[in-house]
């Protein structure tokens, strides 16, 4: 279904494309519009992890998918989104305090668009085996398009888990929030959740003294008098992500040391609980979303485990979490690169077309393989998230993960800025969409671990669990022989693993390592030989520059850039 044949979202007006006529950009040498086209279809990469991976059943689905997405329609929901942010209202007209986000229609749209789909439930709603690759899949294509809505389908997707593993401790978790949180109708209507076709879950971890610091958290939780688990929480949150959100996990200061809590919007009562929004954010990027600080005044919470656990209960909503900044970070640099693609094929300069010409085409490709990389590295990682992963596999993720959120959500900001040069002057206005996606760029890197934090993670997998140090040696293995230089890498990264000399200080280094060589790995294995001697060559090869576009020469520049856009 596209977006334009969707019913009308809650209290909104049906928002509607008017299209101005177009030439094919020939008599100006410009290139045509980018959009109309199949965003599965045109992703060769794509096609490839996703059946490789396990997600080859979810064919028709992904197409159907990619189809929406890259529509004309839903760039233009995306653009409107993002120019018409949420706003704030921290009262009625009567003076009453209502804490409410009011957001464009086109938001709405792109919500219950995504929610069909099945961005925030799918894996969990139809366990089988692909179900997390297809998902990422699905999530990689919406990242190409529009960030801002992904935010609270991504903590919806990843609270799942956690609020089913509680659901014995709290019958009604099961009765009434997870059927409504695996439902697929949209619904913004600020209401009970009895009340309520569906939910969205959020999350509130930080505050303004400690930040990744949560243990540095002042918001207490005090025992109510009723008891059944519930608490009253006063405090703050400085990071509140989707205020409008039906519910919210957060970390507070119980007796028993940090915990972690339910804490819904509006009460069973229909009363709204004593959240209030201080303001919204005003970020540099994610702007059709909103961010809040909030303070709690005697708030009401359910406790999540037991008191003194927080972190260990939420730890696996925040290790999903991660998995989809690396996929939105892969869908960033699949959207960028291929506007930097389209837009080489059709416009000239200097007597030829800008694809034809030598530089350009080394751009090009080091952008094609950048993200055939990125790809690669993204559905593999999605593969060791399904249900039926082998201990191995989780083993392996609990390395990978770290490792690829830094090193892919560093690339993402650097892959879109060398976009945008191949656009130049055009990709720096708003109407390319490039300066949306170079604002979005830098989030998914600071957005649940910072690059320092993800790098001590990677450290502290690498010397206090075995098995993932074991499981990255062995999925390296499987490359063993196809290249030198990813041979003499894995040599290289493989001694830094065993040295106990390797501190803080060289964190960045072993989680890069780590990333690059499971790229190569991959690439080695799946991809051509000339992309992945390509891939060896500019990323392995200790001589080579950080810079895009410093491939070594090669005649196989053009059949790479063809290559990314089948």
């Amino acid at each position: 279904m596209k977006p334009h044949e969707m019913k009308e979202a809650p209290g909104n007006a049906p928002f509607r494309r008017v299209s101005a006529p177009e030439s094919d950009g020939t008599e100006t040498n410009q290139p045509p519009a980018f959009e109309g086209r199949n965003l599965y279809l045109t992703d060769r990469a794509l096609r490839s992890a996703a059946e490789r991976e396990g997600a080859a059943w979810a064919q028709n689905r992904l197409e159907a998918w990619g189809a929406v997405m890259g529509s004309a329609e839903t760039y233009a929901l995306a653009a409107r989104a993002n120019r018409f942010g949420p706003e704030l209202r921290t009262h009625d007209r009567f003076g009453n305090r209502i804490d409410e986000v009011d957001f464009d229609p086109a938001w709405h749209l792109l919500m219950a668009s995504a929610m069909r789909e099945g961005e925030h439930c799918s894996p969990w709603a139809e366990p089988r085996a692909g179900a997390q690759v297809a998902r990422a899949a699905a999530y990689l294509m919406h990242a190409e398009v529009e960030n801002g809505t992904q935010c609270p389908l991504t903590m919806t997707y990843a609270a799942l888990p956690v609020l089913r593993r509680h659901q014995q401790a709290l019958p009604w978790l099961a009765q009434l929030w997870v059927p409504k949180v695996l439902a697929r109708d949209y619904d913004a209507r600020t209401l009970p959740l009895a009340d309520k076709t569906s939910a969205l879950i959020g999350m509130g971890m930080t505050e303004r003294q400690g930040g990744s610091d949560v243990r540095a958290n002042t918001t207490r939780a005090s025992p109510a008098a009723n008891g059944g688990g519930e608490y009253r929480l006063t405090g703050h949150k400085w990071f509140f992500s989707a205020p409008m959100s039906d519910a919210h996990l957060v970390l507070a200061q119980a007796p028993g040391g940090l915990s972690c809590f339910l804490l819904p919007r509006i009460l069973p009562d229909g009363t709204r609980n004593a959240v209030r929004i201080n303001r919204l954010k005003d970020k540099l990027g994610n702007r059709s979303n909103a961010s809040s600080e909030v303070e709690f005044d005697a708030a009401s919470a359910w406790l999540l485990g037991d008191e003194g656990r927080g972190i260990q209960v939420i730890i696996e909503m925040v290790q999903h979490t991660r998995l989809d900044c690396i996929i939105g970070s892969s869908g960033l640099m699949r959207g960028a690169a291929t506007r930097a693609l389209h837009h080489a094929a059709h416009r000239s300069a200097f007597g030829k077309r800008l694809a034809d010409q030598a530089l350009m085409q080394n751009v090009l490709a080091d952008l094609a393989i950048e993200t055939e990389a990125a790809i690669a590295l993204t559905l593999r990682l999605a593969r060791t998230f399904e249900a039926d992963a082998s201990d191995a596999e989780r083993a392996l993720a609990r390395v990978a993960t770290p490792a690829l959120k830094y090193w892919l959500c560093k690339r993402a900001p650097a892959v879109v800025a060398e976009a945008m040069e191949v656009l130049g002057g055009n990709g720096y206005v708003e109407e390319s969409a490039l300066p949306r996606l170079y604002r979005e760029a830098p989030l998914n890197s600071i957005w649940e671990g910072s690059g320092n934090v993800m790098c001590l993670d990677v450290l502290r997998a690498t010397r206090r669990e075995p098995a993932g140090v074991e499981a990255l040696h062995a999925e390296l293995a499987l490359a063993r022989g196809g290249n030198r230089l990813l041979d003499a890498h894995v040599a290289t990264l493989t001694a830094a693993l065993a040295d106990a000399e390797v501190g803080e200080a060289g964190a960045r280094r072993l989680a890069g390592g780590v990333a690059v060589a499971l790229a190569g790995a991959l690439m080695v294995r799946h991809a051509t030989p000339m992309l992945a001697d390509a891939y060896c060559a500019s990323r392995l090869d200790r001589f080579g520059s950080g810079a895009l576009g410093t491939l070594p020469h090669s005649d196989g520049y053009a059949e790479i850039i063809a290559q990314a856009s089948t």
